[in-house]
């Protein structure tokens, strides 16, 4: 393994990797949101996260996925001239590959490949999560852990209970995620409608059965955040398949807050994930 901890770019640009300051053989390939068509590895949630989990041990590849074309509002909005981009499964298939150069290089990056994790935020939670619903079709080992901050998993959300609604319409600024711009996210990345979409692409949509021997995982949902209830919807389908999960509501929180690291959610959210990679087990020789 490199002696520098200095963040480095690898696989020909498809990652740049954060290599623990005091490795413990814990990995973590990690995926930033953005709708699909927009973040970069220099955001907060990519790099942030990133260097916080390598000062606590952990070496981080983040991946830097093709990314859809921004519609021209979200251009607009952002104040960016419109620009191409790249439909499903261009995403997907640089997660799964990012995470393929991964454990080909475990050894190398001092990682445990018995304590790698997958692990993604907002869309690049969705990323991830569809990249394992793919491993078991293209031959690659699944991730000892699945970790999803505040995913976006459902292209067609069921409506938020009455408290979540209450909330959303007590902060308007967070009811930034109703069914018509959920829908247009996904049919802007999947480059068409949402019906009978790939079902790496709407994970939600996942069935006790497609979720046999799933990895563990650790969901942080935002508080006040209406993407929260597509990750309800999948973890009661892996509490239906036995999968071991852990859904945990990161209280006062918005969507996005690994975003903001100055707010005290992201330390505890840091905190949360930092224990749960500790806490897998090293390999057993037999």
């Amino acid at each position: 393994m490199t002696s520098s901890t200095e963040p480095r770019t690898a696989a020909g640009g498809l990652v740049r990797v954060y290599p623990a300051t005091a490795p413990n053989g814990t990995g973590l390939v990690w995926a930033h949101g953005g709708g699909f068509a927009a973040g970069d590895l220099d955001m907060p949630e990519a790099d942030a996260v990133s260097r916080a989990l390598a000062a606590a041990g952990t070496t981080v590849v983040s991946v830097d996925y093709r990314l859809a074309p921004p519609p021209a509002e979200w251009a607009a909005g952002m104040g960016v001239a419109p620009r191409g981009g790249d439909v499903f499964p261009a995403a997907s298939d640089d997660v799964l590959a990012a995470w393929t150069w991964t454990l080909a290089h475990a050894a190398t990056l001092g990682i445990d490949p018995a304590r790698l994790a997958l692990g993604g935020a907002s869309a690049g939670a969705n990323l991830v999560t569809g990249a394992v619903l793919r491993m078991p079709g293209a031959g690659v080992a699944a991730p000892a852990l699945l970790v999803l901050a505040y995913p976006t998993l459902l292209a067609v959300q069921p409506e938020p209970d009455a408290a979540l609604r209450r909330a959303l319409d007590a902060d308007p600024d967070a009811d930034r995620f109703g069914p018509d711009v959920v829908r247009g996210m996904y049919e802007n990345y999947l480059g068409g409608p949402v019906d009978d979409a790939p079902l790496a692409a709407v994970p939600g949509l996942a069935t006790a059965a497609d979720l046999a021997g799933f990895p563990s995982i650790l969901m942080i949902n935002g508080d006040v955040d209406e993407l929260r209830v597509s990750g309800e919807v999948f973890a009661a389908s892996l509490a239906a398949a036995g999968r071991p999960v852990e859904v945990v509501v990161e209280p006062g929180t918005t969507h996005g807050h690994l975003n903001r690291p100055d707010e005290p959610a992201f330390a505890r959210s840091l905190s949360r994930i930092t224990h749960a990679l500790t806490s897998l087990q090293t390999r057993r020789t037999p």
